[in-house]
């Protein structure tokens, strides 16, 4: 089965033996999801560290900027361009997504604590279908809904020039060119001051399982 209706080349992998059979086992985007869910979630001060796929391997530990490197890489080894797709938010912490396509129709996988912020099946027809999938499940401790952005996507390959995939330095670079690209506005003003605060049942069941600092 093919999972992508626009499959890039697939690269000359960068990684050891061991490193490429944990990558086999990830065969589909659906097993990376349940790869990266599998990694404790890293808890380490907003902004601490950036580690690369190979570190992600290595420590088995990643937020959510660290799982969405990490899966790109393991979708570009399925053939997939590596693409990495943000969600802005107001009162709260952006969130990171990798992103494949399949006969023209988006998906997602990420790293989350909150459990409604993680795998989307490719059924989205748009990047704007794929964002507002995520709006009622992103909120801040408070209940706020704080949603508000997405960006285009960021096509990892603009940076294997570090190497990203594999090196042992801090990639800040990704993070810093997903803040820095135009966004588009989900949102009006009119539906933001109308927006309410999340039902309580919805609020615990996206915080299940959740890892408390």
């Amino acid at each position: 089965m093919r999972y992508s209706d626009t499959l890039s080349k697939v690269p000359a992998s960068p990684f050891t033996p061991a490193e490429r059979a944990v990558f086999r086992r990830l065969s589909t985007p659906a097993r990376i999801q349940r790869f990266v869910d599998e990694l404790t979630y890293n808890k380490e001060p907003h902004g601490h560290t950036c580690r690369s796929p190979r570190r992600v391997l290595r420590d088995r530990t990643a937020h959510c900027m660290e799982g969405a490197l990490f899966a790109a890489a393991a979708l570009r080894l399925l053939g997939h361009p590596p693409l990495l797709f943000d969600l802005e938010a107001v009162r709260d912490d952006d969130h990171v997504l990798a992103l494949f396509r399949v006969r023209g129709h988006w998906g997602a996988v990420g790293k989350s604590n909150y459990s409604g912020l993680r795998f989307r099946e490719p059924v989205y027809g748009n990047l704007r279908e794929l964002a507002i999938s995520y709006f009622e499940h992103f909120y801040n401790p408070r209940g706020e809904k704080t949603l508000r952005a997405y960006s285009r996507p960021v096509d990892l390959r603009r940076f294997d020039r570090i190497p990203w995939m594999t090196t042992e330095e801090d990639v800040w670079a990704v993070p810093e060119r997903l803040c820095a690209i135009p966004h588009r506005q989900l949102l009006d003003a009119a539906q933001i001051r109308a927006l309410s605060r999340m039902d309580r049942r919805l609020y615990d069941a996206g915080r299940l399982g959740a890892v408390e600092d």
